[in-house]
């Protein structure tokens, strides 16, 4: 579905956002391929059900640069606040190490939009992320 228009009954639209977003105290959270595997596979889930397409995914040691087509009745805050809340309970109850914290993500974040014209040069440099050292 790269870069095609959502059809709905009374819209048509093509909104891409390109997240970046980072753990509390920018802990190097992604350095642990367990929680790093849990977190992308928690993401996938979260998308599906609210059918969101991932378009690109990709951590470093810390931060998350994540790049999703939506539907017009998100809003880039509600996106935020649905995968922060899910992967941050979710993630806490899976390991130990990160039971103690009282959150696993600041309250911050980057996002941008991106329309038919940067969306490939903004999966590039997404999945260029990992690779860029």
């Amino acid at each position: 579905m790269d870069n095609e228009y959502r059809h709905s009954k009374t819209t048509v639209s093509l909104l891409n956002y390109h997240f970046v977003f980072c753990p509390r105290y920018r802990r190097k959270l992604f350095v642990n391929s367990e929680v790093d595997a849990s977190f992308k596979s928690l993401v996938h889930s979260i998308c599906k059900e609210n059918e969101w397409e991932i378009m690109a995914i990709e951590t470093d040691k810390d931060h998350c640069h994540l790049f999703v087509n939506v539907q017009p009745t998100y809003s880039p805050a509600d996106i935020m606040k649905v995968i922060k809340g899910r992967t941050s309970r979710e993630l806490r109850q899976s390991f130990e190490h990160l039971s103690k914290m009282p959150s696993v993500w600041t309250r911050s974040y980057f996002v941008s939009t991106a329309g038919n014209v940067s969306s490939e040069t903004i999966k590039r440099y997404v999945e260029s992320q990992r690779t860029r050292y």
